[in-house]
């Protein structure tokens, strides 16, 4: 399936993107950031856009994604310093997001948010029915995303779904990830101080990341769901004074456990309606990943005692900030700088014959209007005013200065003037920049569809790759299973699990047969280990794998468990279940949803080969057996024999061919009371030699012993044979 992951770098996102991968699914990723430079697992393709783009849509149609998960409240674009900003940008982000996901009305979109949306003291866990109760901006943002994409799915009748995560925590790598949630800040203050504070009244449910994955995948990954809204949560409460008892268990040494306030506040999200539908998967304990985080912080204190910006000096802090204040302040300086020369050229030019009729103080305005605009323009002008009027002091009073017309004639050409030019030179620069903003924008379009476009491309030449060359395709897998129909009827089954093997490559895999309601016997297998669960096997009273089967799904053994092998699968013949085909040594990568849909497909293309044969065999039974006796003409039994002897030289199988004397008895009442001794599996025949033998189907010499004693007692003493006569 085709999965678009929405969101920042970051471990929890990480760890989706590796369980994706496992699971068989192609996974693209859209950073929501043109400059991503922090690591992401590998995906099959990424798209370094930010979520305002005006390309999501096409990124969208190029990928016509069957998944979309969101990463919402834990999407690490957002760092939520400006809260009011970021609340705004993650609203608006979401909304483009989910009208790219509209226009394609195909799929299921997953917002994940947190037990942020809910605030103050609950007696009971949180239901999903709960009104939200956000507090503060973040809180908000979260909750408003929450009634958008209920909104979407409403109005739009989409598959959205809406996932709360409880108090998620991991394994932080610095002090700044620490800072993160409860627990990491609890610890980092543990190491650094050798105390902890603590709120008396406060309790919570935890819940580790790795195993809110498995749930995520869980909702993902099913056919259909009931609800729209899933709490996510282990359920299982703390409150703070028993984590700082676990923290304090993990450090090893005695901590100081401050109390900073005594505010009665339990938040805990019911896990009731999830369990209900998807089940509840192993968690892990919080002491134990209390322990690793303690560990680390130890192991690698540099990372965890150095805050960044904290450490930074006062000074330091106050130039960084100050860097606009001087910029802004430059063309002022540069204005105030450039006065004084003109001042001095203003002076200069009183009473010459040459220059008394230049207005160096209008030039002046004139420069500063065409170099910086209007706003300089105004502020020269002004100087200009201060200088001529102090210049004027010298001859005439300030009473006769204010009397003289000429004066205010002057004052307003250069205002006039000024602000004028200022004015076409900004509303100049305006249309330059528009237009060059226009420019960037249609450029940035036109690399985005390019980046797209060459995307595209390499996602089309991958998959005629993969098509091409794949050795578990569909194509390939039909062309090597066919392979099937050139071997005999009796050699089918045989070969079968060799051939499985080589296309799940795994070197141990066993066919059993199944003989009766809950029993089944080994047919063939290609290894020792293959083999170890024996001969014959009570299927029905193997737990987990059982159900599994009865439900005609693929087991797969994730709890690793050596009582049973790591993949199986049931092959059924009119709702009847036939055979069981066992996989033992899989890489634990390899154990995926891929790997178990490609091992349906192979049962399934084996059981059309095994029906073909059993077909075959059945049309012929009154040619192979001798008077509609257990008894098998010889040259069916020759046949079976050469079958099975073939197989033991490959190691598929072994069995012990037995010599019967059967005395004064005609061959056809012996193999009849034989046969009442034998399994479902073994068989009575002739060869050329005129002899009767009993072929016993996986069973070694030492074991034949058994037999072998049950035949003399019955009065057909019998003798194991290496070789025969064909």
């Amino acid at each position: 399936m085709n999965i678009l992951l929405i969101g920042g770098a970051g471990s929890f996102i990480n760890n989706i993107i590796i369980k994706l991968n496992k699971e068989g699914h192609r996974v693209f990723l859209l950073t929501g950031s043109r400059y991503a430079r922090q690591p992401y697992q590998k995906v099959f393709e990424r798209y370094n856009f930010p979520y305002d783009s005006s390309c999501l849509d096409e990124i969208f149609k190029s990928i016509n994604p069957d998944l979309t998960i969101f990463m919402g409240a834990y999407d690490t674009n957002f760092k939520w310093r400006d809260e009011e900003a970021d609340a705004v940008k993650f609203s608006a982000g979401l909304m483009n997001i989910l009208m790219g996901y509209a226009m394609r009305s195909k799929g299921r979109f997953i917002y994940l948010s947190g037990d942020e949306v809910y605030s103050g003291h609950y007696e009971k866990d949180i239901s999903e029915l709960e009104p939200t109760t956000p507090d503060g901006y973040r809180a908000m943002a979260l909750a408003q995303a929450e009634e958008m994409c209920e909104s979407y799915r409403r109005s739009r009748r989409l598959d959205v779904v809406i996932l709360r995560l409880d108090k998620l925590y991991f394994i932080p790598s610095d002090s700044r990830e620490a800072k993160l949630n409860i627990c990491g800040r609890m610890c980092l203050e543990a190491v650094r101080h050798k105390s902890v504070s603590i709120n008396e009244g406060s309790s919570f449910s935890l819940l580790y990341e790795t195993d809110a994955v498995e749930f995520i995948y869980r909702v993902a990954a099913c056919k259909s769901h009931h609800a729209s809204v899933y709490n996510i949560s282990s359920s299982d409460e703390i409150s703070e004074r028993e984590l700082a008892e676990i923290i304090q268990t993990a450090m090893g040494e005695p901590i100081a456990t401050v109390v900073v306030g005594e505010e009665t506040k339990r938040c805990v999200l019911s896990h009731t309606l999830y369990d209900s539908e998807f089940g509840n998967p192993f968690f892990c304990e919080v002491s134990d990943i209390v322990g690793k985080i303690i560990a680390g912080m130890k192991k690698n204190p540099r990372a965890y005692l150095d805050d960044g910006e904290e450490n930074i000096s006062l000074t330091n802090r106050i130039l960084k900030r100050a860097g606009w204040l001087v910029r802004a302040a430059v063309p002022f300086v540069e204005n105030l700088v450039a006065f004084i020369p003109f001042f001095m050229l203003n002076n200069r030019a009183v009473g010459s014959e040459y220059f008394a009729n230049l207005d160096f103080y209008l030039l002046y305005v004139l420069l500063f209007a065409i170099v910086y605009g209007q706003q300089q323009a105004t502020f020269s002008a002004v100087l200009a005013v201060a200088g001529y009027i102090f210049r004027q002091t010298y001859t005439r009073s300030g009473f006769e200065l204010m009397l003289d017309a000429n004066t205010y004639v002057w004052i307003a050409q250069l205002f006039i003037l000024g602000l004028v030019v200022g004015y076409m030179r900004d509303q100049i620069s305006k249309l330059k920049a528009e237009s060059r903003e226009e420019r960037d924008f249609l450029a940035q379009q036109l690399s985005d569809i390019q980046d797209i476009n060459s995307s595209n491309v390499r996602v089309k030449d991958a998959l005629e790759t993969q098509i091409v060359n794949q050795n578990d395709s569909v194509g390939k897998i039909y062309s090597i299973t066919s392979a099937l129909d050139k071997y005999s009827q009796e050699e089918v089954l045989f070969y079968a699990a060799e051939m499985l093997g080589e296309l799940i490559k795994s070197r141990d895999v066993a066919i059993y047969t199944v003989s009766n309601g809950d029993y089944a016997r080994l047919f063939s297998s290609t290894s020792r280990k293959a083999r170890m669960l024996g001969n014959s096997i009570k299927y029905t009273a193997m737990g987990e794998m059982y159900q599994t089967l009865s439900d005609r799904k693929v087991f797969i053994n994730r709890r690793m468990d050596d009582r049973y092998p790591l993949m199986a699968n049931a092959i059924y013949e009119n709702d009847r279940m036939q055979m069981i085909v066992m996989v033992w040594g899989i890489p634990w990568e390899s154990m995926t949803l891929g790997q178990a849909n490609q091992l349906v497909v192979i049962s399934a293309l084996i059981q059309n080969a095994v029906l073909r044969a059993n077909r075959y065999m059945s049309a012929l039974e009154d040619k192979r057996y001798v008077e509609a006796s257990q008894l098998l003409e010889t040259e069916a039994f020759t046949a079976l024999l050469n079958a099975y002897m073939n197989a033991e030289k490959r190691g598929l199988t072994e069995c012990t061919v037995l010599r019967v004397d059967a005395g004064s008895v005609s061959y056809v009442e012996a193999g009849q009371s034989l046969s009442a001794m034998l399994r479902q599996t073994d068989y009575i025949g002739t060869l050329k030699d005129g002899g009767l033998y009993a072929l016993l189907a996986n069973t070694s010499h030492e074991d034949a012993g058994y037999v072998i004693s049950r035949f003399a007692a019955s009065g057909f003493p019998c003798e194991i044979v290496e070789e025969f006569v064909e």
